[in-house]
């Protein structure tokens, strides 16, 4: 399991113009994509990565901050560009594997006490945040 997380001060995700999540105070913003292996204990790495890192502002958790996160699905994360021009996607989890982990990750960030807004698994997102920093991290487990 694969994340980019990024610190953004508000976010938003939008599906036909509609928005379907959205974090209006400073948190996180967590593009996730799983892979073929990838079952609880990934999930459970991920969820305590992304609210326990120390990667807010003065080195504050989201655990610390009481900071919401927006999850989003981002399968693109396992593309390979090793080859030719066009990626391969080969490594990336089919959604009938994809949709139940980034489902149970949001409910173990929730079980963990984080506030998760989320995407729509699988449809075309326009994803607006304002990068607080900037930074960006990616965490792999």
């Amino acid at each position: 399991m694969r994340a980019v997380l990024q610190r953004a001060t508000t976010a938003s995700v939008s599906v036909d113009d509609e928005i379907v999540g959205a974090i209006d105070r400073p948190g996180l913003v967590a593009l996730v994509g799983a892979t073929h292996d990838d079952g609880a204990a990934q999930v459970s790495a991920m969820a305590r990565k992304i609210s326990e890192l120390r990667i807010l502002r003065d080195e504050r958790s989201v655990l610390d901050e009481a900071a919401p996160v927006l999850l989003v699905s981002q399968f693109t994360l396992y593309g390979s560009t090793k080859k030719g021009r066009r990626p391969s996607w080969s490594a990336a989890a089919p959604g009938a594997i994809a949709e139940p982990l980034l489902d149970a990750l949001a409910a173990e960030l929730r079980d963990l006490g984080v506030e998760v807004a989320t995407g729509r698994f699988g449809a075309m997102m326009q994803v607006s945040l304002v990068n607080d920093g900037p930074f960006t991290v990616l965490v792999e487990v």
